[in-house]
C-alpha cells in the first residue's frame, strides 16, 4: 500500500501533517472521514504511533493519559444518560485493576443505566442498577459512579483476588477504610457482601500493584502473622536502599512478586543482584512469586509462604559456633 505523505515510516512520532488530533481521542469512523482508512488505522496501531485507548477509540501514543483524555474517550462512545460503573470507574479515578487482557485486547466499557433500557453497544458491558443519587458524580460531563460506590462494587463482584487489590487501590488514592465500613450495612443481601465484609478489613494501600495484593491474599490464608507492606532494608550508613512487598523483619522473610511488566528480562540482572545483597547482607530469605504461583488454578503460592516461614524460623534459632558476649 502506498503510504500518504505525512506518514514517514522513518519519524518518531506522528506531527502535524498528520490528519488525525494529536491531543484528543477519535473513533475510527472519524479517521475515516479525515482520510485513514481503517486498514492504515490498524497499521499505525500495529506500528506503535497510535494507540487503543478502549474498545473502538483511539489516541497518537504522545497524548498525555490523563483524566481529561479519558473522559472525553468515554465521550465518544457511551451515551449521555449512562453512569460508568465497576473497572471502567476504577480506571477514570486512577486505579489499574482492568483484566489481564487489557494490554492486548481494550475490555468492554462497563456502563449501567439507572432507568430505562440497558445500553446496547458493541464496545459496552452492563445493565440497569440502583444508584443513589450520592453514588455518582460527574467527572468532565461524564456520570460515573464515586470513588466510594466503585471499592464498594468491585469489592464484592470482583474474583476475590482482584477485589482486594482494587480495595487497595482505592484505600491508596485515599477513600477512606472508616467511609467503606460504615456504609457497609447498607449492602446487607447484596451479592458478594461477605466477601466485602471478610477483604475491607485487610486492605492495604500501601500495596503497588494487583499482583503483590493477590500475593498478600495468599499470605493471609495461609495463615501466617501479618506482614509489614514495602519494608525499607539498610545500608551500613542507615540509608533506605531497597524495599520488600511483604516483609516479617522479626525473622527475616519476604515474598516479593514479579510482575511481568515490571520485572522482565532486563530487570532480572538487577532483581538478582538486589535479593543477593540482602541475602548475603543483611541475612533475609526472600521468596519469589509470579503470576503462575498465584493465579493458577492449583496455585503453589500457599505452601511456599508456609514453607517459607519455616526456614526462615529454621535459619533464625540454627546452631552456631560463633558466641559473642552481649554488649551492655
Amino acid at each position: 500500500m502506498r503510504l500518504p505523505d505525512w506518514l514517514d515510516p522513518d519519524q518518531a512520532l506522528l506531527d502535524k501533517r498528520c490528519p488525525l488530533p494529536l491531543d484528543a481521542p477519535f473513533t475510527g469512523a472519524m479517521a475515516d472521514q479525515w482520510g485513514v482508512s481503517r486498514y492504515l488505522l490498524r497499521q499505525l496501531v500495529a506500528d506503535g504511533f497510535v494507540r487503543r485507548v478502549l474498545q473502538g477509540v483511539y489516541v497518537v501514543v504522545q497524548a498525555a493519559d490523563d483524566i481529561d483524555l479519558r473522559t472525553a474517550a468515554l465521550g465518544l462512545v457511551i451515551p449521555e444518560s449512562a453512569v460508568v460503573t465497576d473497572r471502567t470507574a476504577a480506571w477514570l479515578h486512577g486505579v489499574s485493576i482492568l483484566p489481564r487482557s487489557a494490554p492486548y485486547v481494550p475490555p468492554p466499557i462497563n456502563v449501567f443505566q439507572t432507568s430505562g433500557t440497558r445500553v446496547r453497544r458493541p464496545q459496552a458491558h452492563g445493565g440497569l442498577r440502583s444508584l443513589r443519587a450520592e453514588d455518582v458524580m460527574v467527572v468532565n460531563g461524564i456520570r460515573v459512579t464515586t470513588p466510594l460506590r466503585t471499592a464498594m462494587d468491585l469489592g464484592r463482584l470482583l474474583w476475590r483476588f482482584d477485589a482486594l487489590a482494587a480495595l487497595d487501590g482505592f484505600l491508596r488514592i485515599g477513600v477512606s477504610r472508616e467511609g467503606m465500613l460504615a456504609g457497609m450495612d447498607r449492602y446487607k443481601g447484596y451479592r458478594g457482601i461477605c466477601q466485602l465484609r471478610l477483604l475491607l478489613p485487610i486492605a492495604d494501600g500501601r500495596s503497588e500493584s494487583v499482583g503483590e495484593s493477590a500475593l498478600r491474599l495468599h499470605w493471609h490464608e495461609a495463615m501466617l502473622p501479618p506482614p509489614e507492606l514495602q519494608f525499607w532494608v539498610q545500608d551500613d550508613f542507615g540509608v533506605d536502599l531497597y524495599r520488600l512487598d511483604l516483609a516479617l523483619p522479626e525473622l527475616g522473610y519476604a515474598a516479593e512478586y514479579d510482575g511481568e511488566e515490571y520485572h522482565g528480562d532486563e530487570q532480572a540482572e538487577h532483581d538478582d543482584d538486589r535479593r543477593r545483597w540482602m541475602t548475603e547482607h543483611r541475612g533475609w530469605l526472600v521468596d519469589v512469586f509470579r503470576k503462575e504461583d498465584v493465579y493458577a488454578q492449583n496455585p503453589s503460592a500457599p505452601e511456599r509462604l508456609r514453607a517459607g516461614l519455616r526456614r526462615a524460623r529454621k535459619a533464625l534459632g540454627g546452631w552456631s559456633p560463633r558466641w559473642a558476649p552481649s554488649q551492655k
